[in-house]
């Protein structure tokens, strides 16, 4: 599943191409890409149709493009789709899922054999394209809603935590959340409501660098050893986005269709059985929550 450094690939390049434009066409070709859209493809048309973008936002794993001002035009959320009171604005959220596409073609490109919905700008031409293999993500409009830490995000992305990009995150509060918790060092660097954009990938390769083992509960942490790590996510996620991200295969690129190169960099997740970089031991694979964990047997020790 693309993580931070990919959502955020994909984000600055639809910003790029959007930016002041408004949305002069929906077009849906599969309302299981709108489910979370409660109340239905035509509602969803509707209230984007006509939207001018604002701005195009992240947290985490969450883009969503911002509607300049409440579009009256387009009529209010449906009270099934709304799941909050008193928002001012309109978002529509992108979550790319296992294998979400969102790519840009100038003019009026036609559907392709994975397309699932379609938005267009006029004046000039600009088609943005949600293509989208396994289905597992989707759009859906949703209401602007302060979160816990004041920033305005679509109501159903208030529970997300603040990513480590963000003003508002907090890390001494995110190290003391840990340390508080028994549970797995990774299972808390992957819980998107202690600190967002973090997935398995970056998750194993800060443990790594940190030379934590992904088991070490987080209430056997020092507080200095919490902080390196969480540090350690933050800088590998740096590299990750100047690299344009990681690509495994041809699901994830970005809005022009080319793949990231941080894979090539990778010293920890899926390397089983080459040498760790820095001791030179095999790496391991071992299970985790129905995902796979990977770590240096020698420099990961519990």
């Amino acid at each position: 599943m693309p993580e931070l450094p990919e959502v955020e690939v994909v984000r600055h390049g639809i910003q790029s191409h959007v930016l002041g434009r408004s949305v002069a066409a929906v077009e849906v070709f599969e309302p299981r890409s709108i489910r979370r859209h409660l109340a239905g493809a035509a509602d969803f048309a509707a209230q984007v149709q006509g939207v001018t973008i604002a701005a195009v936002e992240r947290r985490g794993k969450f883009m969503w493009l911002r509607a300049a001002a409440p579009a009256a035009a387009s009529g209010r959320l449906e009270a099934a789709n709304r799941p909050s009171a008193g928002a001012a604005d309109l978002a529509v959220v992108v979550h790319l899922g296992m294998s979400g596409q969102v790519l840009l073609d100038t003019g009026r490109t036609a559907a392709q054999r994975h397309t699932r919905v379609i938005l267009r700008f006029a004046r000039p031409a600009v088609t943005l394209r949600f293509d989208d293999q396994r289905m597992f993500g989707g759009l859906h409009a949703d209401e602007l809603v302060t979160a816990p830490d004041g920033r305005l995000v679509p109501a159903s992305v208030a529970h997300i935590a603040p990513d480590p990009f963000e003003d508002t995150y907090e890390l001494d509060a995110v190290v003391s959340n840990f340390r508080r918790r028994r549970a797995p060092l990774k299972s808390l660097l992957l819980n998107q409501e202690l600190v967002s954009g973090i997935g398995n990938i970056y998750a194993d390769e800060a443990l790594w660098r940190a030379r934590l083992h992904w088991r070490t509960p987080g209430d056997e942490l020092s507080a200095r050893k919490a902080r390196d790590v969480l540090q350690r996510a933050h800088e590998v996620m740096a590299e990750a986005l100047a690299q344009g991200g990681t690509s495994f295969d041809a699901l994830y690129v970005n809005v022009n269709g080319q793949s990231g190169y941080f894979s090539r960099s990778l010293n920890a997740y899926g390397q089983e059985g080459e040498p760790c970089a820095r001791c030179g031991a095999r790496i391991v694979r071992e299970p985790f929550a129905n995902r796979s964990s990977y770590r240096c047997p020698r420099c990961q020790r519990r």
